[in-house]
C-alpha cells in the first residue's frame, strides 16, 4: 500500500477570538499536523510584552496567562516553522471584561431614624470596561436613581460607586433598596452581563421582648434531653451569650448562640439559666431568665452520726440523714424491732436522742421518698454501758466450815461484755486467781482459804469493784495437808441480758476413797 503523507498544516486553539475575565487563567494552543519539529514563535501584533508564558511541546505550543490582566488585550500571533522552507501563522483576539461579583450597598447611618435622611450607596467591584456600565437603584419596584458611566476613560478594573440621598420615612421599613447593575457589550459573548443586590430598609432596634422557651415543654426528667431557645426582637441580629447561676453564686459562661442543648441531663444541670442578648449597633442588652429544675427520684442518701455510732450511756446522739432528689424528698426514721419488723418513729432530717439509753441501741433506717422513688440507708447504733446492777451471791453463805463446798455467783449488765477478775488481799500482797476454763471452783475449803475477796467487773467504759468476805470455821474431817487452791472463774456478759459468772465449788485433793486429781491453782502476786 502507498504511504499517505499528511500535509503541514496548523491550527490555534481557541479560533480567532475569545472574551475572557481579568483574574482568570486564559490559555492559547497552537498545534500543527505534518510536521516532525515544528518549531513555534508567539507575538502580538504591536509586538507588546506577552504578558504570559510559553510552553513547546514536540507538536503543540501554550500560552497561559495567569491571571489574565489588561495588558493581554490584544491579537496574539502564532508563527509555526516546519524545517527552513514551510512557515505558516495564525492570530487570535483576546477580549477582556471584568464583572466578577454582585454590587454591595451601604445603607448610612446604620441606625435609621424616622424624618431623617438616609444615603443608599452603591458599589460595583472592580468592573471593566466601565464605559459600558449602567447602574440603577431602586426602593421596592420604584426607580430611585440611574446612573451610566458611558464618559468613562479607565483602562483598568475599578470600582464605581453609586450614590442616592431620600428622606426616611414609617412606610420605608421593610421595604428593599435594590442596586442593578448592567455590562451590556454587544459584541461580547460572556455571562452574566446584569447583577442585582437587595436589603431591607430596617430601622436598627432592640433587642425587645426577649424570652426563653425549653423544649419540651413538660417537666424534665433525669435523662431527658433539653434545648433553651433564646428568642428576642433586634435588627441587626444580635449578640446572644448563655449563662447559668451556680451555687457557690458565681456565674459560669457557657455558649455564644441562641439555643443552649443540654443531652442527658442530669440532676446537677437544675439552675438558673441566663440568655443575655447585645445589639452592637443600639448598645443595648436584654436579659431573660430561666429556672430548670431536673426531676429525679432520691439519690446519694447518706447518714451522719454525731459523735459516733458507739456512745456512752447518758450521751445525747444526733443522726442527720440527707438526700438529693427532686421534689426534695421526704425523709423519715424508722427502728427495727425484736420481731425484725421495722417501725416509724420520727419524720425529719434529724433524729436527735437525749441522754441515750441501752433501750436506745439498734439498728435505725433512713427511708427518703419522693413521687419518683424512695432510697434507705440503715445504721447500727451502739449504746455503751459499764457494769452495773452488780449482783453477788455466796452460797451456802459467807461463813462456812473446813471442808464445805463455796459457790459464788455474779450477775451484771454491760455493754460491751463485761471481764471479771476476782483477787484474794493477803497481808503484804494480793493473790490474782485467774479462771480456767472460764469457772472459778473452791472445794474442801480450809482455813487458809478465809480472807477478804474481790471481785472486779469492768469493761471499756468502766468498772466495779465488790468485796466479799469469807471465813471458814471448825472442820468437818480430820486435817489434811495443804494442797494448792484451783480456781476457775467464769464471766459472759451480754446485751440486754444480765451475764453471770458462776464461781463453782474449788475442791482439795483429798485422800478419800474416789477422790480426783485437780490442776494446780495459779497464784500471781501483785
Amino acid at each position: 500500500l502507498p504511504i499517505v503523507v499528511k500535509a503541514f498544516e496548523m491550527e490555534i486553539i481557541p479560533a480567532n477570538r475569545i472574551v475572557a475575565q481579568i483574574g482568570e487563567t486564559l490559555i492559547l494552543t497552537c498545534n500543527t499536523t505534518g510536521c516532525a519539529s515544528p518549531s513555534f514563535s508567539w507575538r502580538t501584533q504591536m509586538d507588546n510584552p506577552l504578558g504570559g508564558t510559553v510552553y513547546n511541546h514536540r507538536t503543540y505550543s501554550t500560552l497561559t496567562m495567569n491571571p489574565v490582566s489588561v495588558v493581554n488585550s490584544h491579537d496574539y500571533l502564532c508563527t509555526v516553522f516546519c524545517g527552513e522552507q514551510e512557515k505558516k501563522e495564525k492570530s487570535i483576539k483576546v477580549e477582556l471584561y471584568s464583572f466578577p461579583s454582585d454590587p454591595i450597598i451601604e445603607i448610612r447611618p446604620s441606625s435609621l431614624v424616622y424624618g431623617e435622611r438616609v444615603t443608599v450607596i452603591c458599589k460595583i467591584p472592580d468592573v471593566y470596561p466601565s464605559d459600558h456600565l449602567e447602574v440603577i437603584l431602586k426602593k421596592d419596584e420604584h426607580v430611585l436613581h440611574e446612573e451610566n458611566f458611558y464618559e468613562d476613560d479607565s483602562t483598568n478594573t475599578e470600582t464605581k460607586t453609586v450614590t442616592y440621598s431620600f428622606k426616611y420615612t414609617a412606610e420605608d421599613i421593610g421595604k428593599e433598596i435594590t442596586c442593578v447593575a448592567k455590562l451590556p457589550i454587544a459584541n461580547m459573548d460572556f455571562e452574566p452581563k446584569e447583577r442585582v443586590t437587595s436589603q431591607k430598609l430596617n430601622a436598627n432596634f432592640g433587642p425587645q421582648n426577649t424570652i426563653i422557651t425549653v423544649s419540651p415543654d413538660n417537666p424534665p426528667m433525669e435523662g431527658d434531653s433539653l434545648n433553651l431557645t433564646c428568642v428576642t426582637e433586634s435588627n441587626p441580629s444580635p449578640q446572644i451569650i448563655w449563662r447559668k447561676h451556680l451555687a457557690d453564686e458565681s456565674i459560669q459562661h457557657l455558649i455564644e448562640n441562641n439555643v443552649l442543648s443540654i443531652p442527658n441531663a442530669r440532676f446537677n444541670d437544675s439552675g438558673l439559666y441566663i440568655c443575655e442578648v447585645i445589639n452592637l449597633v443600639t448598645n443595648r442588652t436584654e436579659k431573660a431568665t430561666v429556672d430548670i429544675v431536673i426531676q429525679d427520684g432520691p439519690k446519694n442518701t447518706m447518714i451522719s452520726v454525731i459523735p459516733a455510732t458507739a456512745v456512752k450511756e447518758g450521751e445525747t446522739v444526733m443522726m442527720k440523714c440527707t438526700s438529693s432528689g427532686n421534689p426534695a424528698p421526704v425523709i423519715s426514721w424508722k427502728k427495727k424491732k425484736a420481731t425484725g419488723e421495722y417501725e416509724k418513729i420520727f419524720k425529719d432530717a434529724t433524729l436527735t436522742i437525749q441522754s441515750v439509753k441501752s433501750q436506745d441501741l439498734g439498728l435505725y433506717e433512713c427511708e427518703a421518698y419522693n413521687q419518683f422513688g424512695k432510697e434507705e440507708k440503715v445504721v447500727n447504733l451502739l449504746v455503751q454501758v459499764p457494769p452495773q446492777n452488780i449482783t453477788v451471791l455466796v452460797y451456802p453463805s459467807e461463813n462456812v466450815k473446813e471442808g464445805e463446798n463455796v459457790t459464788i455467783t455474779c450477775s451484771t449488765y454491760s455493754n460491751p461484755p463485761s471481764q471479771m477478775v476476782l483477787k484474794k488481799v493477803q497481808q503484804e500482797k494480793e493473790i490474782i486467781l485467774p479462771s480456767v476454763n472460764g469457772t472459778f471452783i473452791l472445794y474442801n475449803v480450809t482455813k487458809n482459804d478465809t480472807g477478804r475477796y474481790l471481785l472486779d467487773v469492768f469493761n471499756e467504759v468502766g468498772n466495779n469493784i465488790k468485796v466479799i468476805e469469807i471465813a471458814v470455821v471448825g472442820r468437818l474431817e480430820k486435817p489434811d495437808q495443804m494442797i494448792p487452791l484451783i480456781i476457775a472463774f467464769s464471766c459472759v456478759a451480754a446485751i440486754a441480758v444480765p451475764v453471770v459468772a458462776i464461781l463453782i465449788y474449788v475442791s482439795r485433793k483429798a485422800k478419800i476413797n474416789g477422790s480426783y486429781s485437780l490442776v494446780k491453782a495459779l497464784r500471781l502476786k501483785v
